[in-house]
């Protein structure tokens, strides 16, 4: 891999400078918020262990600087950009910043929601700055639509971060953290400051890593099947399973049935569960009476 000049990553007078000339303003609708350091996005590609024969997908890339990191990092990067302006702007900024690396790299100008397919080989890593108002959705979304992606490294919002690396009995853990971990094993890989951002959040960031899973959890229900339960159980996460899974059942002792054949308390509640022992209640859902 040919070196790389040490000013291709943008810096705070860059990204101003790339936003007056395509005369954008980061949206809050849309969750923008620009990282402005290169110190930081180093770190990121670095904390995400980025190989060189990786093939990146990144979502939301903005005005490209964790791109460019990736890019001198990585063999591939597609990012996915909703934002027209941005997508229009990206290629241009990678080849005026890493001319040799232009050629690894592909736009996709679409909401990451609606994205089926990428372009070139398939992703082995995401690596992104995700938008906070949308972060948990499109986590999982890609996840499950592109089963080649092995690791992931995202940045969040704080709080997001350790909903989706929460263990069971943590007052935290619900839904994201159950469906993030059916794909993968999810840990917090550490804390981003304020200042490294433009505009600055009025909240902290957070980095979660997330390790695909080799073997995928041994279980005869479908993922719609097991999620089903998990969005029962987190829905009234005050009470018991047994009155919690009362509609996904049927009836309170149709949950309590399911809940026994499956060596489950009635009386627990969804957030001491496992995602194996959702897994365990979903095969245990009784057959709807005629």
């Amino acid at each position: 891999m040919s070196t790389t000049e040490p000013d291709a990553l943008l810096g705070p007078a860059d990204i101003r400078e790339l936003a007056a000339a395509l005369g954008v303003r980061p949206t809050k609708q849309r969750g923008q918020n620009f990282v402005i350091d290169a110190n930081t996005v180093r770190r990121i590609v670095r904390t995400a262990e980025v190989r060189p024969d990786d093939v990146v997908v990144e979502v939301g890339p903005g005005l490209g600087s964790l791109t460019l990191a990736l890019l001198e990092a990585a063999d591939r990067v597609v990012a996915v950009e909703i934002d027209d302006v941005l997508a229009g702007a990206l290629p241009a900024t990678v080849a005026a910043r890493l001319p040799e690396r232009a050629d690894r790299f592909a736009l996709v100008h679409s909401d990451a929601m609606l994205v089926t397919e990428l372009p070139g080989p398939a992703p082995t890593a995401l690596v992104a700055n995700l938008p906070y108002n949308v972060a948990v959705p499109v986590l999982l979304t890609m996840l499950e639509r592109f089963p080649t992606i092995e690791r992931t490294l995202v940045m969040v919002q704080a709080e997001v971060a350790d909903r989706l690396a929460a263990r069971p009995g943590n007052k935290v853990y619900g839904v994201p953290s159950v469906k993030a971990n059916w794909y993968a094993d999810v840990k917090r890989a550490g804390s981003i400051g304020r200042t490294v951002f433009w505009p600055a959040p009025n909240v902290d960031s957070g980095l979660v890593s997330l390790v695909r899973r080799t073997e995928p959890i041994r279980t005869t229900a479908s993922r719609a099947e097991v999620f089903a339960v998990v969005d029962a159980a987190f829905a009234q996460r005050r009470k018991t399973l047994r009155a919690a899974l009362a509609g996904w059942a049927g009836s309170a002792p149709a949950a309590e049935a399911a809940l026994n054949a499956a060596g489950i308390s009635p009386q627990a509640r969804g957030e001491a569960l496992t995602v194996e022992e959702f897994a365990a209640i979903a095969e245990n859902k009784p057959e709807p009476s005629a």
